[in-house]
């Protein structure tokens, strides 16, 4: 696969991802959103562990980390995941906050092993 097919790919992929992810997050009620970020909490686990499993694939098949880089870096996001933490923190919601910020990253790493073992027992 060239470089420029490779960008070309993964750019197409993110914006795709990007798409999916706001579909998924604005699929959750704006009054349950404001009380935990359920919808990209969802998103960063299956995120999670669809990398995993895209990442276990790869390698076998390095063509598949096109998918990983575009898509699912599009479609996750840890940068809104952090702000969600520090939203729940100003609004007083301590006990949200921890479980986003901290059980949220400890069961998206549980689910990307997950994936990679999958993806690498299906490689």
């Amino acid at each position: 696969m060239s470089d420029l097919w490779s960008a070309l790919s993964i750019a197409a992929g993110g914006g795709a991802g990007a798409v999916i992810r706001y579909l998924v997050d604005s699929a959750f009620p704006a009054d349950r959103r404001a009380r935990f970020p359920w919808g990209i909490l969802t998103v960063n686990l299956t995120g999670s562990f669809a990398i995993g499993v895209v990442t276990g694939l790869a390698l076998e098949h390095p063509a598949a980390m096109v998918v990983s880089v575009g898509f699912l870096g599009g479609y996750t996001t840890f940068s809104t995941a952090s702000v969600d933490t520090v939203q729940l923190l100003v609004r007083r919601r301590y006990g949200a906050a921890i479980a986003n910020g901290i059980g949220a990253l400890g069961a998206a790493t549980g689910l990307a092993i997950c994936g990679v073992l999958l993806g690498a027992a299906l490689a």
